[in-house]
């Protein structure tokens, strides 16, 4: 009883389909076919045969025939294939932590809106600097408020990230 070994992954097995020829090598063998027919019908002198064409010919010919050889059940041309995209790739591969999603844009800005901006963004700081600066009577107030036990310091955060602070006088 014949037995045949029924292969693990089917997707990498090669479909032959004339004897022990795959698509691949067919197609490749045909290109010399049509090559040949282009040759005779558009080089000058047209549809007449001319020793220059005889070169042309076979070596499309001689490169088909050696692309379709088959090495280690691989074709040339699979094998050609490999050792370029090899080749092509970069060579060195700089890891760079800043790409595409944090990475760091230096935007040119023009003269007139810097110093607008800057204007307004010292005319910002001052005034928060105004608002913002508490005495040292106020302080000593706080500390008083947040250490007496009638009174509940709380922190809460918003759904948008900000902090709402809460102080509330208990009732005991």
């Amino acid at each position: 009883m014949k037995t045949q070994v029924i292969p693990a992954q089917i997707t990498t097995v090669e479909d032959k389909i004339a004897g022990s020829l795959s698509l691949t090598q067919i197609l490749l063998l045909m290109t010399p076919v049509f090559w040949t027919a282009l040759v005779y019908a558009l080089f000058l002198p047209q549809l007449k045969f001319a020793i220059y064409k005889v070169p042309v010919i076979g070596i499309v010919l001689i490169i088909c025939l050696i692309l379709a050889i088959r090495i280690k059940e691989k074709l040339i041309l699979n094998w050609l294939m490999v050792l370029v995209t090899y080749n092509m790739r970069p060579k060195f591969y700089v890891f760079n932590k800043n790409d595409k999603h944090h990475r760091i844009m230096d935007i040119p800005s023009f003269a007139k809106k810097k110093n607008k901006h800057l204007k307004k963004s010292l005319a910002l700081s001052q005034d928060e600097k105004q608002s913002n600066s508490i005495s040292f009577r106020e302080l000593i107030k706080l500390d008083g408020i947040l250490t007496n036990p009638k009174y509940t310091f709380s922190l809460k955060s918003t759904k948008k990230g900000g902090l709402n602070v809460a102080i509330h006088q208990t009732h005991e």
